[in-house]
C-alpha cells in the first residue's frame, strides 16, 4: 500500500530549498560520515510535506553513499562492529516499515529524543571528554535495531549509532567511514520499502535529478571540514549535531501529537 504524496510545485524556490536541503545532508555526511539528516530535512519541509521529503531523499540518500565511498575507503571502516551492527540495523528498518503504516511514530520521535539528550547531558556532566568503553554485542545489536527503525520512520538514525560507536574511541577516520558504511547498507535497504510507501513522479523525478548536482560538492567540502578538525573537535560536534537531532525529533513528535 503506498502513499500518496503532495507533488511539490516545481518552482524556483522550491528548487533552490530543496537543493540547499541536500546539500546540507551531503556536507554533514562528508564531514562525519552521515546520521544527521534530520537536520537538513526542515529545510524541505518549508516547500512540501514530510512523506514526500521522505520519498525524495530515499533514492539521494543511496547515491551520497556511493559517492561518499571515493573518501571513506574500507580502511576506514571498523569491521568487528560492522558486523554487529548490521544485522540488527536491517530488522530494525522492517519493523520502522510496519510502525510507519500501522502505528503512530510520533511516540518514537520522542522517547528517541530523551534517549539522546540523556546521553548527551552525562558526557557533558563527565566533562565533555572521550571516556573509552568495552565493545558489547547487546549494545551493539540494540544501537542497530534502534537506528533501523529510527532512520526509517523519521530518517534519523545517527543518534542509536552514535550512542554505541562514540565511547569505543576510535580515530576521527574511522569513526566517519564506519558510520558511512553503516547507512551505506541502511539506506540502500530502506529505499525500497520507501519507494513502497511513497512513489515519486513527474516533478518529484525532476526535483531529484537537480538535486543528484549537490551531492559531489557537498560531501567533498564535508571531508575537507573533516581533515581541517582534529579528534575532539570532530567529537564535539558529533555530540553537537546529536543535541540537534534530538531537539528536532522531540519537536517533531510533539508538533505531531499537537497537530
Amino acid at each position: 500500500m503506498s502513499v500518496a504524496p503532495t507533488v511539490p510545485e516545481l518552482t524556483v524556490v522550491t528548487i533552490m530549498v530543496a537543493f540547499a536541503g541536500v546539500f546540507l545532508i551531503c556536507f554533514l555526511k562528508g564531514a562525519f560520515g552521515g546520521g544527521f539528516a534530520i537536520v537538513g530535512i526542515p529545510l524541505l519541509s518549508f516547500v512540501m510535506d514530510p512523506v514526500t521529503a521522505g520519498g525524495l531523499l530515499a533514492p539521494l540518500f543511496v547515491a551520497m553513499d556511493l559517492y561518499a565511498l571515493r573518501y571513506w575507503k574500507p580502511n576506514t571502516w571498523s569491521r568487528q562492529d560492522l558486523v554487529l551492527l548490521l544485522p540488527g540495523l536491517v530488522l530494525g528498518i522492517g519493523a520502522g516499515y510496519l510502525l510507519f503504516r500501522f502505528l503512530d511514530h510520533h511516540a518514537i520521535e520522542i522517547v528517541m529524543a530523551f534517549v539522546t539528550l540523556i546521553f548527551v547531558g552525562v558526557w557533558l556532566a563527565g566533562g565533555g571528554g572521550v571516556s573509552i568503553r568495552p565493545r558489547s554485542k547487546p549494545k551493539a545489536v540494540a544501537a542497530g535495531l534502534a537506528s533501523g527503525v529510527t532512520t526509517m520512520v523519521a530518517h534519523s538514525g545517527g543518534p542509536p549509532l552514535a550512542m554505541y560507536l562514540l565511547p569505543l574511541g576510535l580515530t576521527k577516520e574511522v569513526y566517519a567511514g564506519t558510520t558511512s558504511m553503516f547507512f551505506t547498507v541502511g539506506n540502500a535497504t530502506k529505499a525500497v520499502p520507501w519507494l513502497l510507501l511513497v512513489r515519486p513522479e513527474g516533478a518529484d523525478l525532476v526535483l531529484m535529478a537537480i538535486c543528484l548536482l549537490a551531492i559531489p560538492t557537498g560531501v567533498g567540502m564535508g571531508w575537507r571540514l573533516h581533515g581541517l578538525l582534529n579528534q575532539r573537535q570532530i567529537f564535539r560536534a558529533c555530540y553537537a549535531l546529536l543535541s540537534v537531532t534530538a531537539l528536532k525529533l522531540l519537536w517533531d513528535g510533539v508538533t505531531g501529537y499537537l497537530g
